[in-house]
């Protein structure tokens, strides 16, 4: 990074020489032949002050040349100039590195940011459209870590409302002689769970399917969910046990993915500051009844199109999930210190945020100066285009994708490892097949997931990542072996090599980029092309044959400086390298 600060400094103090006072931005040549980076602000510089940009760019490039940093600064077009660092100065970043890794990342800290992401239903099975919400909000948090922002993560489980009122009637319906339901018991409910989560995941769709065909179930149910909103003591003991029930499946398939949460919270832990905020809300004259609800309105006269009001309660006075997402805020700007909070979720949800994000503003639950923002995401689709599902035409849940892409992962190892190692490296193999395949298109697009092409050790893959990763890895332990050194970076001997130096400077605005736009895409792309670059380098090049010591020294740090890049890269996607493939 410190590179490319170096450049626009000079270009600005050589700007301020000739009279102009201007904050320089620089970007990547799109001739690569032609230079490195190109600075293209002459045109509108002689445009203020009516000049030929050609002229200017001339001086610029007399004062860059002149330069020990630089080569081959050239002028192109009506005033495009073009610049290539000397091979002086990309060696010296490269001892720079080898002292200090950190010198080529992006750090900004001083701010937290609360990521709700996850989004698993209790009771529920852990289907494939919520892996993008894991694999990203993951991706995110573990970006930020690594450039120095503080964050807070939250599951926000789907626990409270009719669906559990469904899960509890279906058990009840099967086991009514449980002691929940019994209103006179007066002794201690059991310790373990009547159901196991096995049985949950069968009576939730069972329990669904009733209450669209029967009223009458359906309204028992809302008088059991009724019951659970109001403490009921034996309907809560049995929501606990579903809530630890499921939680416990639903943390295995997260661990799975390398997923993890600060924060294990749900609806329910948001029930306890609905009270408030209604009052809160009514105090302060925020809210407005309308058609017999109880409402805020949130759309704005520059709205294109229609914004319907915030829903805080219906006629008959129950509250919604609307009212449970905007105490969920409110809590949490009462138990905690942030700058913004990221939700990441399905793109269909967008309009509800937009309405929770207005009303949160307009009655001043949260400050102008804390940013809510939401994250959407389109669907993963089959071959076929359509929503990935199950040979059967269900949805397929996660643990089923994984199954199938641990399958294909299996087939192709080769290697001579025994059973239990094999299956190991299979499992390491299939996440990173499933999550680099997962991030690497823009998260608001819909993507083909295909298993094959996924697991693929040749394509651009999570798996051709960890391979070319490993083969480097092996090249220290055979340097180790002949206890060949690499303590200083004395010449760049290839081109290839050159165009691994340039492209490692880029690291640091890919990881703001990234930040930025909130999708990995980017930073995923330029993992391959690293990895690539250097697949080109270690095929024309022996590393550890090569008898000149000053080339075999640079070409084994250079090495270095990319496998740490690709450690640091792959972890922040939330992927895991294998000791061997």
């Amino acid at each position: 990074m410190y590179l490319i600060k170096k450049l626009k400094k000079d270009l600005e103090e050589i700007l301020n020489s000739l009279g102009y006072q201007e904050e320089v931005q620089i970007v990547t040549s799109n001739r690569a032949d032609l230079g490195d980076y190109q600075y293209n602000g002459c045109m509108k510089i002689a445009g203020l002050n009516k000049q030929n940009p050609r002229d200017l760019a001339e001086q610029i490039k007399e004062k860059l040349s002149e330069m020990e940093a630089y080569k081959n600064v050239n002028v192109a077009g009506p005033g495009f100039i073009n610049i290539s660092f000397s091979d002086e100065t990309l060696i010296n970043y490269m001892n720079e590195l080898n002292k200090d890794f950190s010198k080529n990342l992006y750090w900004q800290e001083g701010q937290t940011i609360f990521l709700d992401y996850g989004g698993a239903n209790i009771a529920k099975e852990l289907h494939v459209g919520h892996l993008r919400s894991a694999t990203h909000g993951e991706a995110l948090k573990r970006l930020l870590n690594a450039c120095g922002y503080k964050t807070i993560s939250d599951v926000h489980l789907g626990d409270w409302g009719r669906p559990m009122g469904l899960v509890m009637l279906e058990i009840k319906k099967r086991h009514p002689e449980l002691p929940y339901f019994d209103p006179d018991f007066k002794g201690e409910y059991p310790k373990n769970s009547p159901v196991t989560n096995d049985q949950l995941r069968e009576i939730y769709p069972t329990a669904s399917a009733k209450s669209k065909e029967d009223e009458d179930y359906l309204n028992e149910a809302r008088k059991i969910t009724n019951e659970l909103q109001n403490g009921n003591p034996g309907i809560t003991a049995l929501w606990k046990h579903i809530v630890n029930t499921s939680s416990t499946y639903i943390k295995e398939i997260y661990t799975l993915l390398n997923t993890t949460f600060d924060l294990w919270e749900g609806e329910s832990d948001a029930d306890q500051y609905i009270e408030e905020l209604l009052q809160y809300l009514e105090s302060n004259n925020y809210t407005s009844i309308s058609n017999g609800a109880e409402v805020i309105f949130v759309n704005e006269d520059t709205d294109k199109k229609e914004i319907p009001p915030f829903m805080l309660k219906k006629s008959d006075g129950g509250v919604l999930y609307a009212t449970t997402e905007l105490a969920t805020i409110y809590g949490r700007k009462k138990r905690f210190d942030f700058d913004e909070i990221w939700y990441l979720t399905d793109s269909r949800q967008e309009l509800h945020f937009i309405q929770t994000f207005r009303a949160a503003y307009k009655t001043k639950i949260i400050d102008e100066n804390i940013k809510l923002k939401f994250i959407g995401f389109g669907t993963m689709n089959g071959k076929d285009g359509r929503p990935f599902k199950t040979r059967d035409g269900g949805v397929m849940s996660l643990n089923e994708l994984y199954q199938l892409v641990y399958n294909e992962c299996y087939k192709k190892i080769e290697t001579e490892l025994n059973e239990e190692d094999k299956q190991n490296l299979a499992k390491i193999v299939s996440i990173s097949a499933i999550k680099f395949a997962d991030l690497l298109p823009n998260n608001a697009s819909d993507y083909i997931f295909d298993p094959e092409k996924f697991a693929d050790l040749n394509g651009k893959t999570g798996p051709y990542l960890l391979y070319n990763t490993v083969r480097i890895k092996s090249i220290f332990n055979k340097s180790r072996e002949l206890k060949l050194s690499f303590n200083k970076y004395t010449k760049i001997s290839t081109e290839t090599e050159r165009n691994i130096i340039i492209h490692l400077l880029k690291l640091s605005e890919v990881l703001e980029r990234t930040i930025e736009t909130k999708s990995l895409g980017e930073l995923c792309e330029y993992i391959f092309k690293l990895t690539n670059l250097y697949n080109t380098f270690y095929s024309d090049n022996y590393i550890l044959k090569e008898t000149d010591k000053d080339k075999q020294s640079s070409w084994l740090l250079m090495s270095d400086i990319v496998l740490k890049t690709n450690e640091f890269i792959l972890n922040i996607l939330g992927i895991d390298i294998p000791e061997r493939m």
